[in-house]
């Protein structure tokens, strides 16, 4: 579970850049030190203590049957710093031996050699499976079909609704309603969140982590128009398409006409009450444990287009820079094999096939109905399109913000915005 979206810095992109020449040609071997008292540390940015147990007791079951391993440590980088700190120990004399990688950045480590092959490792770990992980969760982590990194959280996109709220405000048909009835589209979700905000003291719908900073998050929405940042090569931009601007007249109008959205500046918190709707990816449900609210979870809406739904990836690399590169491969083959891909998928979607089943998932999702595990998760996974990623992402990322911000207003030009978003990114996309 990401407790918030990673805002890339240009710092992040030049120390990933770094790597490129000092690395090429590196192979997966042991590496330098003392390979009979290993210590192993692995970058993360979640700090739940739940999810920090578990890494924990998969890495103690590991060490009992590796004497050679001393320790394996789970090292905590905040969220809005976590690219660049990783990055700068990379560059630096002390390198983790893995790390957790975002998929935005995914194209930058995967081909700047700062991730070593664990193909031969994963293929022959015994009883590991390698068949078994999806194509579509693995794609992103591979280069001329080598995997490179581990997609340990393949997570979909949601929509989050308070039926409480809800009904306080009148709301004739929930979204479970209007998902049954073929009626959840964009527009209805809208109409609800409006409605909310205008006869309750509450707010309607809040795009989680997007804070009108890390505008990735609103491919959850412009999606069901059928857009996207670029093309599928990469190479153009697509900011200025019909559909973007479609989908972006939409969502300004929602803002800044009906209210239906918090507006610049506004802040509320879907799971401490404050808004009717949230879109975010399922692994929040935790924070709902304690049932503060009657609550319910659908698929994201459909768009002019259809339903089209969104993934959240991550993946794990081993470190080319790594003292111990076969130490790390050979714990990470152990931490990601079946069972404790079983046990992770508590807080991270697997991307196993075998594990794609609501029999599966419940036993690691109680909160979850075996409907919602089914219509959210599992035919988010098997449908659904990772978030927009691209080489040199920091860089792209604060270019798209910049350009985006006289969006944010009421009155603006939605049409001149998104052309001044292609102008500025458009040399970036052709380097």
């Amino acid at each position: 579970m990401r407790t918030r979206r990673l805002r890339l810095t240009s710092l992040a992109l030049s120390a990933v850049s770094l790597l490129v020449v000092p690395l090429a040609g590196c192979s997966n071997g042991s590496g330098s030190g003392d390979d009979s008292n290993v210590s192993l540390r692995m970058t993360v940015w979640s700090n739940d203590k739940s999810q920090t147990a578990l890494f924990d007791s998969i890495a103690a079951e590991y060490r009992k049957t590796h004497p050679d391993i001393r320790s394996i440590t789970f090292d905590y980088i905040p969220i809005d710093n976590y690219t660049t700190a990783l990055t700068t120990q990379i560059a630096g004399s002390n390198p983790p031996d893995m790390a957790w990688v975002l998929e935005r950045d995914a194209p930058d480590f995967v081909t700047s050699g700062a991730l070593t092959d664990l193909t031969p490792t994963l293929e022959k770990t015994a009883g590991y499976q390698y068949g078994d992980l999806t194509p579509a969760a693995t794609k992103l982590w591979k280069q001329g079909g080598d995997l490179y990194a581990y997609p340990f959280s393949t997570s979909p996109f949601g929509m989050f609704y308070n039926k409480d709220l809800l009904k306080k405000a009148g709301v004739k048909q929930t979204p479970d309603q209007m998902v049954a009835a073929h009626q959840w589209t964009w527009q209805n979700a809208e109409q609800i969140a409006a409605r909310v905000a205008a006869h309750t003291d509450k707010q309607g719908l809040v795009i989680r982590d997007w804070d009108y900073k890390t505008w990735i998050e609103l491919a959850a929405l412009w999606r069901g128009w059928g857009a996207d940042a670029w093309s599928a090569d990469g190479k153009t931009c697509t900011f200025d398409a019909p559909a973007m601007r479609q989908a972006m007249t939409f969502l300004h109008d929602a803002i800044f006409t009906d209210k239906a959205l918090p507006g610049p500046g506004e802040t509320a918190d879907f799971f401490a009450g404050e808004s009717a709707l949230t879109v975010t990816q399922i692994s929040r449900a935790t924070l709902l444990a304690n049932h503060p609210f009657d609550w319910g979870i659908v698929p994201l809406p459909s768009g002019p287009t259809g339903a089209s739904q969104v993934i959240g990836q991550a993946g794990i690399g081993v470190l080319t820079k790594g003292s111990h590169k076969q130490q790390a491969a050979d714990f990470l083959a152990y931490f990601s094999d079946p069972a404790n891909s079983a046990k992770l998928a508590r807080y991270f979607p697997p991307a196993r096939t075998s594990q794609l089943t609501t029999g599966t998932l419940a036993g690691a999702n109680p909160l979850f109905t075996p409907q919602q595990l089914q219509q959210v998760v599992i035919d988010g996974i098997k449908n659904g399109a990772v978030l927009p990623s691209h080489q040199d992402s920091a860089k792209i990322a604060n270019l798209v913000q910049n350009a985006l911000d006289p969006m944010w207003k009421a009155g603006a030009n939605v049409d001149s915005v998104l052309a001044g978003v292609c102008k500025a990114i458009a040399p970036a996309l052709s380097e």
